[in-house]
C-alpha cells in the first residue's frame, strides 16, 4: 500500500496577509506545495489529500487537478469550525479552526494508509521525502511514529524570529521531548530564542520540528480524544488550539509507544513573512539550475 501525502493548507496566515499557499515561487509558476507534492511521488507516494477551508475548495481543484491528473490520486477534506466539536457550542467570538490537530483530525475520512502530514508553505526538499516514505513503509506502526528532524540553523528566517520544536533526542534516535520555542532568531554568531525576556543559546545542530510528520491511521484516535479534553478545557478561549505537536508529545507519554527522529540534510525554507519570498524564489531557481528539479515541474517538453 502506498502512503499518502497530507497538506495542511486550511490556515489563511495572518503575519503573511495573504493565501500564500497558492503564490507562484517555481520558474514555471509553481507553488511550494506543487514541490512537495512532485517530490512526494518521487519517492513513492499515491495519494494527495489537501486540508483546506470549504470557500477555497473551487480555487485550490482549478489550481490543482489539471496538473496532477495522471500523476497521483488527489483528494479534499474540509477544516471546520464545526467538525468533531460533538455538541459543543461555540463562541460567536470564535473566528478560526481549532488547530493543526485538529485539522488531522479531519483528514481522517480521506486516509486509511501509513501517510505523512505537512504544511503548505514549507519547501522541505527531496531528501526529506525519501526518507519519509523509508520510514512509513518499513518501520511505522501503531507504537512508532517518525518526525522528520531538521537542522536548527537551516531553518531560520532572515527577516525575523521564527517559533519550532526545537526536539530532545536520546542515542537511539528516539525523542524524548519537544520544546515549542516561539521566538528563535540568530544573533551575532549564535542563534538563541527569547522567553520572558531572557535569551538563551540553542546549539546549531539541535533538531528541530518543521511540522512533518510520519503517521498510521491509528493516530486519528488519539487526535479526536486530545480534542475532546482540549474542548472541555478551552471552549470558551477564542483563539486556543491544539497542534501536531501536542499529539506527538502525549504519543511518547504511553509505555511502549515511540517516536522516531529521522534527520534530513535538506535545507528547509518558507514564507514566514513577506519579505521571505524573493528569498524562496531565489533558492528554488539555484535547485533548478543545479537539476535537482525540472525546469517545468508537470509540463514534459517535446522533442
Amino acid at each position: 500500500m502506498k502512503p499518502t501525502l497530507v497538506i495542511m493548507a486550511a490556515g489563511m496566515a495572518s503575519r503573511y496577509g495573504s493565501l500564500k499557499q497558492i503564490q507562484h515561487f517555481g520558474p514555471s509558476g509553481e507553488t511550494i506545495m506543487d514541490y512537495s507534492i512532485f517530490d512526494a511521488i518521487r519517492a513513492g507516494f499515491g495519494k494527495v489529500v489537501f486540508i483546506i477551508r470549504e470557500e477555497f475548495a473551487d480555487e485550490f481543484k482549478s489550481i490543482f487537478e489539471p496538473k496532477l491528473k495522471g500523476k497521483i490520486a488527489i483528494d479534499y477534506v474540509f477544516q471546520d469550525m464545526k467538525s468533531f466539536v460533538e455538541g459543543h457550542e461555540i463562541p460567536a467570538d470564535r473566528t478560526k479552526p481549532w488547530g493543526t490537530a485538529h485539522a488531522v483530525l479531519c483528514a481522517s475520512m480521506a486516509v486509511h494508509e501509513p501517510f505523512i502530514v505537512i504544511n503548505a508553505d514549507d519547501f522541505y526538499g527531496r531528501d526529506a521525502f525519501e526518507k519519509a516514505g523509508r520510514f512509513l513503509t518499513t518501520e511505522a506502526n501503531d507504537h512508532t511514529f517518525g518526525l522528520i528532524g531538521y537542522e536548527l540553523a537551516k531553518t531560520l528566517s532572515e527577516n525575523g524570529s521564527v517559533s519550532r520544536g526545537v526536539c530532545k533526542v536520546n542515542d537511539e534516535g528516539d525523542l524524548v521531548e519537544i520544546a515549542e520555542r516561539t521566538k528563535i532568531f540568530r544573533e551575532g554568531n549564535k542563534i538563541v530564542y527569547e522567553e520572558e525576556g531572557i535569551k538563551k543559546e540553542v546549539p546549531f545542530d539541535s533538531k528541530v520540528s518543521m511540522n512533518f510528520w510520519c503517521f498510521t491511521p491509528h493516530v486519528f484516535s488519539i487526535c479526536k480524544e486530545m480534542f475532546n479534553i482540549f474542548l472541555k478545557k478551552n471552549i470558551n478561549q477564542p483563539k486556543a488550539e491544539i497542534y501536531v505537536v501536542d499529539v506527538g508529545a502525549a504519543f511518547i507519554q504511553t509505555p511502549g509507544n515511540v517516536l522516531k527522529v529521522v534527520p534530513t540534510a535538506s535545507k528547509w525554507f518558507g514564507v514566514t513573512y513577506k519579505e521571505d519570498a524573493p528569498g524562496v524564489e531565489k533558492e528554488i531557481r539555484a535547485l533548478v539550475e543545479r537539476g535537482e528539479y525540472p525546469q517545468s515541474l508537470w509540463k514534459i517538453k517535446e522533442g
